[in-house]
């Protein structure tokens, strides 16, 4: 009888690793990144410093990297930071972990559709295709309900497609800057300490850390995959690296074909138009016309890669009843998460909904202020896993003074400097003077407190369940303590 029920909620194992590399590179959106926050780096947070602002983070969370693919080989579970937090920090902070993720990998999959309708509509009337941008978030929600709901494998490709095209683009027009303008385009300047030490430096590597969003989340298709042990650090290892290369590089040869001295000045005036002036002039116009599509792709991929890690989480709380039963169901034929999708869906439409209702910009409003929120919840989770990391192997047989103590210090302390710069600065991420927007970190706090509260109510009033919560999960599939 147990046996059964444990294949009815369990997840068909259908992934490998180049798969969960592109649905962990995908949540980050390369292009959206490029030419959304690399232009607002470039004008407040240190100018031609932002390539080393990139490399540094690179470094930061390959460190973290280190911890977490070495505790990925002993943890399999769909839970990721939520059964981390457990192992490393005890029940009631993986509780409190558990309902921060799913705030925030909701909220950052919300801001993404926002963000997706208003470019989706902007660049569409470019080309004489004029749609209100509620139109295109319906559009976009309705694929992200559609492949959600549906066997990962399906996302998997979808997103390797996307991915391939929007990183490629970028690639292409790396490759005609260095061309046409040879060793001018790689300036040293970028790399020289002094220009590290610029002020806004800070600024920047809040964004180089933001633009790292979603590379945490390979753990959580551990139970998809047929050799967890194996794939998972691999996939976390990949994506970091090619994360951390492509913006580094990316981002350099930027500054050198607009000039170390000119690019903040230029960035400032261009914002979004600065990637798209660049491939004007060194790709031409066709090639433009397809960076301003991929940019709407590059979103759409991001949408769907945090709607698949949000409703894992939301997923593996509802298989523990944390949240309600019903909510760990799998579809019988599709082998996915299909109720916890439906639910994330839903809440999407809500919020969304509630916005357009209101008559609030989908950008300046919706966008900013819940990817604001999502981001800074992740770099929490992530920060707690890094604790978590050296919680779990402090007795383990293991453990190892660099891959599980040092490394995730490293990590750690990168990440406790990230969540500094992002409160202290929140007010930039957001884009708004608004008290209610810039106290959302708040509610990160009151949920953190909200599940430890309600972990010690299950320990005293449903022991047994309590008991259970968190237990990984064998490369077959069963379940143990």
């Amino acid at each position: 009888m147990a046996q059964r029920m444990a294949n009815e909620t369990a997840l068909r194992r259908t992934l490998s690793t180049p798969k969960i590399v592109f649905l962990v590179v995908a949540a980050a959106a390369p292009m959206a990144a490029m030419v959304g926050t690399v232009p607002l780096a470039f004008a407040i947070g240190g100018g031609p410093a932002v390539p080393a602002a990139f490399a540094f983070a690179g470094l930061t969370l390959l460190c973290f990297s280190v911890g977490y693919a070495a505790m990925s080989r002993h943890i399999v579970n769909t839970g990721g930071f939520y059964t981390y937090m457990a192992r490393g920090l005890g029940r009631p902070p993986a509780i409190a972990g558990g309902l921060v993720a799913l705030i925030a990998y909701n909220a950052a999959t919300i801001g993404l559709v926002g963000a997706f309708g208003y470019f989706a509509a902007l660049i569409g009337s470019l080309h004489g295709l004029t749609l209100h941008w509620t139109v295109w978030a319906a559009i976009g929600t309705a694929l992200m309900a559609l492949l959600g709901y549906r066997q990962i494998e399906i996302s998997a490709r979808l997103l390797a497609i996307l991915m391939i095209c929007e990183v490629g683009i970028l690639v292409l027009l790396d490759g005609a800057i260095l061309g046409d303008l040879g060793g001018t385009a790689l300036p040293s300047t970028s790399f020289d300490p002094d220009t590290f030490g610029v002020a806004g430096i800070g600024v920047a590597l809040m964004f180089a850390f933001i633009s790292f969003i979603g590379f945490e989340s390979a753990a959580q298709y551990g139970e998809e995959t047929r050799n967890p042990r194996r794939s998972v650090p691999l996939a976390t290892y990949a994506s970091v690296v090619i994360i951390s290369v492509f913006y580094t590089a990316t981002s350099w040869i930027a500054v050198g074909a607009v000039g170390p001295d000119q690019v903040s000045a230029v960035a400032g005036e261009q914002l979004g138009e600065l990637f798209f002036g660049l491939s004007f002039t060194h790709l031409g116009e066709t090639a433009t016309t397809a960076m301003q599509v991929l940019l709407c792709t590059s979103l759409f991929a991001g949408v769907l890669a945090l709607h698949n890690a949000a409703n894992r989480y939301l997923y593996v709380l509802g298989r523990e009843r944390v949240l309600p039963g019903g909510l760990g169901a799998v579809h019988p034929r599709h082998g996915s998460p299909s109720r916890a999708s439906v639910v994330q869906t839903l809440l999407t439409v809500v919020v969304v909904g509630a916005f357009a209702v209101a008559g609030l910009d989908p950008y300046l409003n919706l966008s900013t202020s819940m990817v604001g929120l999502g981001t800074l919840g992740i770099v929490v989770l992530q920060a707690m896993a890094a604790l978590s990391i050296i919680g779990f192997f402090r007795r383990h047989p293991e453990r190892h003074w660099w891959r599980t103590v040092l490394a995730p210090l490293l990590g750690l302390a990168g990440l406790v400097v990230t969540i500094v710069l992002l409160v202290g600065n929140y007010s930039l991420i957001s884009g708004t003077d608004s008290a209610i927007v810039n106290g959302l970190p708040w509610l990160i706090v009151a949920v953190a407190a909200g599940g430890i509260a309600y972990a010690r109510w299950m320990r005293a009033a449903r022991p047994q369940r309590y008991a259970e919560l968190a237990a990984a999960q064998t490369p077959e599939g069963g379940a143990r303590s």
